[in-house]
């Protein structure tokens, strides 16, 4: 029928950007008043709450049976490590799924918090959490709302700016279990975006010694200036719309081709099209944080590869120079692409990583 608007079904995993056009927004728009609530929507309504419950349930019991500390012939960090999840209550009372690994031995020098990129999920730091625990940095990681193990429609972000609250709540909340403890906060991707607007705020700058971006999505852009113009408006009217065309077999994030795999076969990684109310809240987030490059003061480090097809590693630059932080670094990676910890030189971006972290709490000791 032609007024009616084709939705896909809801898939697991994660590839959208921000680069559709808003084809069929007309048809989606229906002519006609929608008729009064009936009994009939109503079950419809009741019967899709559940149905998103029990993909919560299935998600949640998924993320619980993610190998965390894998034994390896080389070393015995299932001896050296303490891995354990839980749950978070973040806005909303909604539950968030939760994670962390604590060295068991040696006093801990510091305490990383993870906050994942757009459809991914804290168990995919596994390894990175191995590489840290070795050096003696603790981790602790969070899904957000409607991914991973967490609550909420998978893919769905109805607002950053609660992950952000949430993020708050999370370090305000590890801070007290580890009292004098330094932490930092990592974010990949449009995690990154949310951590440098959560530092962006008094209080939880002074709670983190610093924080560490990978391919941050800043001056995210539409393909098509009529896209940003509507997006305000179509995040309201049809905030869970699907967006057609997104690239089913994942976009290019890794030279590694089973790292490509690995997370494009994850059934945790979200790869159905992204929802107009998601892409809003992206372009909006990006937005807000270009303008405001020059009132960014809390200590970073930026790491991006020259070759990255998601997110502007000029933004990166233009972050860096633009800032008065004091304590400020900026690495760029010659033809690597997005996600620089699945990269093949991923445990040397590692080492950049806790490197600068050493040198940022011996700067602070002076």
């Amino acid at each position: 029928m032609e007024g009616t608007v084709q939705m896909e079904e809801l898939t697991s995993g994660a590839s959208g950007r921000i680069i559709p056009v808003f084809k069929n927004v007309r048809r989606s728009h229906h002519r006609h008043p929608s008729p009064p609530s009936s009994p009939s929507s109503k079950r419809k309504f009741s019967f899709r709450r559940r149905e998103i419950e029990e993909d919560v349930l299935r998600r949640r019991a998924l993320a619980e049976e993610i190998q965390m500390v894998k034994p390896s012939i080389d070393d015995d960090w299932t001896s050296q490590c303490h891995a354990t999840t839980s749950l978070f209550f973040g806005t909303g009372r909604n539950a968030l799924f939760c994670r962390s690994w604590l060295p068991v031995s040696g006093e801990i020098r510091g305490i990383l918090i993870i906050i994942h990129g757009l459809n991914e999920h804290s168990g995919r730091y596994a390894d990175f959490a191995k590489q840290l625990n070795s050096s003696n940095f603790g981790v602790y990681a969070m899904d957000w709302i409607g991914h991973g193990g967490s609550d909420g429609l998978h893919g769905y972000v109805p607002s950053l700016d609660h992950v952000v609250a949430d993020t708050g709540s999370f370090l305000e909340k590890i801070k007290g279990d580890h009292p004098g403890t330094p932490c930092f906060l990592y974010g990949h991707s449009t995690g990154g975006a949310v951590v440098l607007k959560a530092a962006s705020y008094p209080y939880i700058e002074e709670m983190v010694e610093g924080i560490i971006l990978t391919s941050p999505a800043l001056r995210v852009t539409p393909a098509h200036p009529i896209v940003g113009a509507v997006a305000p408006l179509f995040s309201l009217l049809a905030p869970k719309y699907q967006f057609k065309g997104a690239n089913k077999r994942g976009i290019p994030v890794s030279r590694d081709p089973a790292a490509l795999i690995a997370k494009y076969t994850d059934p945790l990684v979200y790869t159905g099209p992204m929802r107009v109310r998601t892409g809003h809240e992206i372009l909006r987030i990006s937005a807000h944080l270009t303008r405001n490059f020059k009132s960014v003061t809390v200590p970073f480090f930026v790491l991006h590869g020259t070759a990255d097809k998601v997110t502007d590693p000029l933004a990166s630059q233009d972050l860096y120079h633009e800032a008065p932080s004091k304590y400020k670094h900026l690495k760029l990676y010659d033809g690597f692409l997005h996600d620089l910890l699945f990269e093949p030189e991923r445990e040397d971006i590692g080492r950049d990583i806790i490197d600068w972290m050493e040198r940022k709490l011996m700067s602070s000791s002076y």
